[in-house]
């Protein structure tokens, strides 16, 4: 343990005793007693009022005051964090995760835990091996180094690229790496699904000045149509989730008129397509002429 965790940790437990002697300190971080004492002017130095209290019975405590301060976490504060990370765990389940869930959670009283609201998400085979790629990736951006991997886009062909890895983006069910490609000089985003045979070079970059800017022209969200489609009562509880009670205008018994946007591309044809009889795209008439070529498109692979 470094000494800003234990710093970080002496904190935490100050808040939730009253005294604690150096002594239990030293033993618990298994470091001397003048290391504990020198940690105290270190936190009397950062402004955390540390008092001392001298005899049998005397040790170190915090100010009641600063454990009521607005800038604490409280016991909610934790709860709320871990149901957070409880979700994230299912998609990203890592060593670093699963250390700060059991720091936070040795945190919070045992009777106090009560996870009032449960996150979950399908446990798709193919998320552990996506989950490789992005170790990969963060390793791979914490240290500032280049991948290389090979590329499949959509229509099947395969590039090599080296690229220097800025941000990882998880979208509803898949992961996006976004970075500076070599081979094409400029900025691209890479779904992870898409990306194989990944590996971390030994040469390091320099995190480019005008990175922020690229990295918001290559955004992995596609351009976006507005639509307007009946649909069926059925789905109306799907409609709200996506976009909104507004969005759905009542024409009377059965009659649901739903004002949306989908992806301008096969995406949001996948997407009104997975609504099956229970939707009919009726505006604009370009955008309904282009779905039904798709859908006929669909029908022809059966035919």
């Amino acid at each position: 343990m470094d000494k800003v965790e234990r710093l970080i940790s002496i904190i935490m437990i100050l808040l939730k005793k009253e005294v604690v002697a150096a002594t239990e300190f030293s033993q618990l971080f298994n470091v001397s007693k003048r290391t504990i004492l020198r940690d105290m002017e270190t936190l009397g130095l950062c402004n955390i009022p540390i008092y001392s209290v001298m005899g049998v019975k005397g040790g170190f405590g915090i100010m009641d005051e600063y454990k009521v301060d607005k800038r604490l976490l409280s016991s909610s504060d934790l709860q709320n964090i871990l149901t957070a990370l409880g979700g994230l765990e299912q998609i990203l389940l890592t060593e670093e995760v699963e250390r700060t869930i059991q720091k936070i959670e040795a945190m919070v009283s045992p009777l106090s835990l009560n996870r009032s609201i449960q996150l979950s998400f399908y446990d798709w085979e193919g998320r552990s091996e996506i989950l490789e790629t992005v170790k990969t990736c963060q390793e791979s951006i914490t240290k500032k180094r280049l991948v290389s991997f090979n590329y499949t886009d959509k229509d099947g062909a395969v590039t090599d690229r080296m690229v220097e890895p800025y941000e990882l983006h998880f979208s509803e069910s898949s992961w996006y790496l976004k970075g500076f490609c070599l081979h094409r000089q400029g900025s691209r985003t890479f779904k992870l699904s898409r990306i194989d045979h990944i590996s971390m070079n030994e040469r390091a970059f320099h995190p480019r000045d005008d990175w922020s800017e690229q990295g918001h022209e290559a955004s992995y969200l596609p351009q976006f149509v507005t639509i307007k489609a009946w649909i069926s009562p059925s789905i109306k509880d799907q409609i709200i989730e996506r976009y909104g009670r507004k969005s759905i205008e009542d024409h009377g018994p059965g009659l649901l008129l739903a004002t949306i946007y989908v992806p301008q591309n096969y995406m949001g044809f996948q997407l009104l397509a997975s609504f099956g009889t229970h939707l009919k795209v009726v505006e604009p008439k370009t955008y309904v002429d282009d779905f039904r070529n798709y859908l006929s498109q669909m029908m022809d692979n059966y035919s």
